[in-house]
């Protein structure tokens, strides 16, 4: 007969029912220091990156953190140095190619030179919508804010973000003059593109332009305009649309059906696209009878057909153009006037222009 087992004792029972299993507890500064053999100090300068650590013991340091799996505590770090090494990025909800890939270059920039990034998205490019996530940011104590502005609204909610708090406005037009801005020169772009075209021997240049309330598009207008005036040619009407390839291709199907029109310059590349379709519906060989340049170089923009010639903005540069920017008003952060700076955009030419077929 098996024994009788004996019954749990009843407070026993009471004390572990319901009792969850302590986790190991993550890996400390002090747990590096003893696995390195380094002093907790020398921990703490390997972290904040002071310059008289030995390289030998650097090496340790950081493999001993790699060893332990080991995530410092920005929070205490933040209370110690009363710096986060975070810093904001203000974005939008869009698939469009340039904001998309300023944000990429920003964020890789950031990472470079060693700061978080929190980014913060908004879903209208209205004011208030903006000074909302400049309080999320600020809430999570970032050390300055980079905001992708196309438009006003946008720049004018930066000039509220809390005093000695750096921050930058990237993309726009010209006229945001109230906080520091760091962008391509579209007029620029738009004389490159319109002279290329002249140059090759068209009488004139039509333009299917970008929507009127984003600065990009109407300095691009501007300067397909002023160089067109200044080469004494005739400045054809411009009708404003998005940036769509369906605005594109809406303006296309008038355009191919105007046998004088011989050569076209898009607001972006996506509106060229959509007026390269336009023209081979209509019979209109590009760019035996009609050439075509475009705004942006997305990487699609080799593979149209036929490649597209176009105006390449170099979104990487203006990542670190505003980064470094943002870290001169974080190193001196003294007040000083808004500062504007301006890249310069490159033609790109492939296949989608040539001379007005005689």
């Amino acid at each position: 007969m098996a024994a009788k087992r004996p019954a749990a004792d009843d407070g026993q029972a009471a004390r572990t029912e319901g009792v969850v299993p302590l986790q190991p507890r993550g890996s400390v500064m002090r747990d590096v220091a003893r696995l390195a053999g380094v002093s907790h100090q020398t921990v703490s300068r390997v972290l904040n990156e002071h310059p008289n650590v030995r390289q030998e013991t650097r090496r340790r340091v950081l493999e001993a953190m790699q060893a332990l799996n080991y995530r410092r505590n920005l929070a205490a770090r933040t209370l110690v140095t009363r710096r986060s090494g975070t810093l904001g990025v203000i974005g939008f909800e869009t698939t469009l190619f340039g904001p998309a890939s300023m944000l990429y270059g920003i964020e890789d920039a950031a990472r470079t030179a060693g700061y978080f990034v929190t980014v913060a998205s908004v879903r209208t490019l209205e004011r208030q919508s903006v000074l909302e996530a400049v309080d999320r940011l600020c809430q999570q104590s970032v050390e300055g804010i980079i905001a992708i502005a196309p438009k006003p609204a946008v720049t004018n909610a930066l000039v509220q973000v809390p005093s000695g708090l750096a921050s930058v406005g990237v993309g726009g037009g010209a006229d945001e003059d109230a906080v520091t801005t760091v962008r391509i020169d579209n007029a620029a772009g738009a004389r490159l593109a319109t002279q290329h075209l002249l140059d090759l021997g068209h009488s004139t240049v039509h333009h299917v332009a970008g929507p009127t309330d984003w600065p990009e598009a109407r300095e691009r207008v501007e300067g397909w305009r002023g160089t067109l005036y200044a080469a004494g040619a005739r400045v054809p009407p411009v009708e404003p649309g998005s940036w769509s390839a369906q605005s594109g291709y809406e303006q296309g199907q008038a355009l191919a059906r105007d046998p004088a029109v011989t050569a076209v310059f898009c607001g972006n590349d996506q509106i060229a696209l959509g007026v390269l379709r336009a023209l081979q519906e209509a019979g209109r060989r590009v760019p035996r009878d009609v050439s075509v340049v475009g705004f942006d170089d997305m990487p699609d923009s080799g593979y149209f057909l036929p490649p597209l010639t176009t105006i390449r903005q170099d979104f990487a540069e203006l990542g670190r153009r505003s980064l470094a920017v943002l870290l001169d008003q974080l190193r001196t952060p003294e007040a000083r006037p808004p500062d504007h700076v301006l890249l310069s955009p490159e033609l790109v030419l492939r296949a989608s222009t040539a001379p007005p077929h005689a």
